[in-house]
């Protein structure tokens, strides 16, 4: 079938050549429009505006975002909605609140619309292994764009989730656990860095843990490639950055008065991470002085 890819960044470009490999023919866009100059190699159709999005397809035209969540998401779900006719679907792909997904979809099917919220997990190794799918919206747009959605996944890795929301909400506590599964590795392979064992070969390690170890994951054959490339990971900085699943997955088991400790401390360390002295610490430092005269060190 025929689909637009708007966004062909790290995910959205590997996903147009998946589609390509699929036999779907499909329009690719981006901002900058030497990205999908780049994808007609593979036999993609390069669109330098939307108009030409929408000229280039025919209805129902199923259009994809994948494309930063928040303010950048928002400015092009309503550009496409004041372009779009009834019965086209717009799918985002992207990491987006799904609060703002079940928004999007009342504001969208006001206007006859369709919306699908598309949880999309797979990172940079997606375009070979496929994506892991979580898809909320009605079962009537899910059928239209159900080919798109088998192509791009592997083989039971695509679930229809529920209504509009659920797709993105799935997602959400996907990334939440992620978080915690990537806290209790770095942890734990921090305590086998700082062993009565000098040496350890942490790469090793990992690998061999790969091999019917309880713990072994994608996640660790990853980090087992990291360490392949730098055995102490001496030319990485303890910096973590979050993109804002793993807050939205607290908020929620708070909102739901479920106790995630795991997940919480897992954001609240990736949060530590970006501060090169923690006046907490400080705080703490000089209390203990004050009260117990014990020694703090100067900075």
């Amino acid at each position: 079938m025929q689909i637009a890819m708007l966004g062909l960044g790290r995910m959205g470009g590997n996903m147009v050549q998946r589609l390509l490999k699929g036999g779907h023919r499909v329009v690719a866009y981006d901002v900058d429009s030497r990205r999908a100059a780049d994808l007609s190699k593979f036999g993609a159709a390069p669109a330098t505006t939307l108009d030409e999005v929408i000229a280039a397809l025919e209805p129902p035209r199923v259009v994809w975002t994948m494309v930063p969540a928040g303010k950048i998401t928002e400015e092009l779900v309503v550009s496409l909605a004041a372009k779009l006719s009834r019965g086209d679907v717009i799918i985002d792909g992207g990491n987006s609140n799904f609060r703002d997904s079940m928004r999007r979809a009342n504001e969208l099917s006001q206007r006859g619309v369709h919306f699908l919220d598309a949880g999309t997990s797979g990172g940079i190794w997606g375009l070979e292994n496929g994506y892991c799918l979580m898809v909320g919206g009605s079962d009537h747009a899910y059928k239209i764009a159900e080919p798109i959605f088998k192509t791009l996944a592997p083989e039971k890795g695509l679930i229809h989730t529920g209504p509009a929301g659920s797709g993105h909400y799935v997602k959400m506590v996907h990334n939440g656990i992620e978080y915690g599964l990537m806290a209790a590795y770095g942890e734990g392979f921090e305590v086998l860095q700082s062993s009565p064992f000098p040496g350890l070969d942490l790469g090793g390690i990992a690998r061999t843990w790969m091999q019917g170890s309880v713990v072994r994951s994608w996640l660790l054959d990853l980090l087992a490639d990291a360490f392949a490339k730098d055995a102490r990971l001496e030319g990485i900085k303890g910096y973590v950055e979050d993109s804002g699943e793993g807050r939205w997955t607290v908020q929620a088991a708070i909102d739901q008065n479920v106790s995630a400790p795991v997940i919480t401390l897992s954001l609240l360390g990736r949060i530590a991470s970006r501060q090169k002295e923690s006046f907490g610490a400080k705080v703490q430092a000089a209390l203990r002085n004050e009260f117990g005269g014990h020694a703090v060190k100067k900075s």
